[in-house]
């Protein structure tokens, strides 16, 4: 086969494996797949999603009558947070997925009180909770007891990505807030330095595929992490007193000297950290992903087809994203009345 030949390859690949990831039931995939000698086209529409209910009780029109103005106020609250500070929007979408990993997407992340999930080792870094409260304040004055933290924190995750120049994608709304937030349970979402066989596990576990790991760790194209979390790769790797071999050389080079002391933060896309693009995947490719579980995915059989596929087109990453992060709002969701509650404080459940 010709090397020319490979990304037209991966790209039918991962529109394969793509089109039987749908997270809707009425999705409605016209995309279209057109190729020269020269070039290699791939052309997606957003899907069109029906305005009707899911199976889960979830709805695009669920705050239509009840709080109309619901999706502006979140948008121009997410907006004016992230343009003071732009690492909130990395920091949201890494709450949306903690939230979402333990018992569902249900807000049980943002419960305050001692043992919850919030105070658990995983959760020491999550950032974003001022936002969440600063959301809910608000809606709580136009729309008293009405709007779920569940649903404010998915919407929040997707505003998030749109503005750092990521997909948009529609989210459907009618979670309702959980009442159970377990410490021990949050110590189960991946660190950074698990390995891949786990980390599928860990997804299909909540539903989800292979390829929805790898595209939502491409979330890592924005964002930073410690210093502290990678020291281990760039001085005595596994007790050889060597840097990670996995990692370029030039790239440790960068790393010991940004991260002498632990304290210090490093950008998890050495590239472009502010942008919402595929630079990481490329990143790989070149051995310079920050965490070893995104080195992994390159050198892994059963992930790196996927990597190189998504390196290869800007596109393809936006569109599969949005469908990938829709899958993840509908995790293990509560719908029903006797299953969770409306939260008027996302800190804590309510005392009535």
């Amino acid at each position: 086969m010709k090397n020319s030949s490979l990304p037209l390859l991966l790209l039918l690949v991962l529109y394969t494996i793509s089109a039987s990831s749908r997270p809707y039931e009425n999705y409605d995939d016209k995309s279209s797949l057109s190729s020269t000698i020269s070039e290699t086209v791939f052309s997606l529409q957003v899907p069109a999603l029906d305005e009707t209910t899911f199976d889960n009780l979830l709805s695009f029109g669920y705050y239509r009558k009840t709080c109309p103005q619901f999706e502006s106020i979140l948008h121009n609250k997410v907006k004016e947070w992230i343009q003071k500070d732009y690492t909130l929007a990395a920091s949201l979408m890494r709450l949306h997925f903690h939230d979402c990993s333990v018992r569902g997407c249900d807000g049980s992340i943002l419960l305050k009180h001692d043992g919850s999930e919030r105070t658990a080792q995983a959760s020491k870094t999550l950032r974003g909770f001022e936002v969440v409260d600063d959301i809910k304040a608000e809606l709580e004055k136009q729309c008293p007891k009405t709007v779920s933290c569940a649903d404010i924190l998915t919407a929040a995750a997707r505003d998030a990505t749109v503005e750092l120049g990521g997909p948009y994608w529609a989210v459907p709304y009618g979670r309702r807030d959980g009442k159970v937030s377990i410490a021990k349970e949050a110590d189960m979402v991946p660190m950074g330095h698990e390995n891949v066989t786990s980390l599928i596990e860990f997804f299909q576990s909540r539903g989800m595929a292979v390829l929805d790991l790898v595209v939502l760790s491409g979330a890592h194209t924005i964002g930073r992490t410690s210093c502290g979390s990678i020291q281990y790769r760039l001085y005595n790797y596994q007790g050889t007193g060597k840097p990670d071999p996995t990692l370029d050389p030039k790239y440790v080079n960068f790393l010991q000297r940004k991260c002498r002391w632990a304290s210090e933060y490093v950008d998890l896309d050495a590239t472009t950290p502010k942008t919402f693009d595929n630079v990481y995947y490329i990143n790989l490719e070149k051995k310079m992903g920050l965490l070893s579980t995104d080195q992994l995915l390159y050198s892994d059989a059963r992930t790196s087809p996927l990597v190189s596929a998504l390196a290869a087109s800007h596109s393809v990453f936006e569109h599969q994203f949005a469908v990938s992060m829709g899958k993840l709002g509908i995790v293990d969701v509560l719908t029903g009345l006797e299953e969770g509650e409306i939260r008027t404080n996302c800190n804590f459940v309510n005392d009535y």
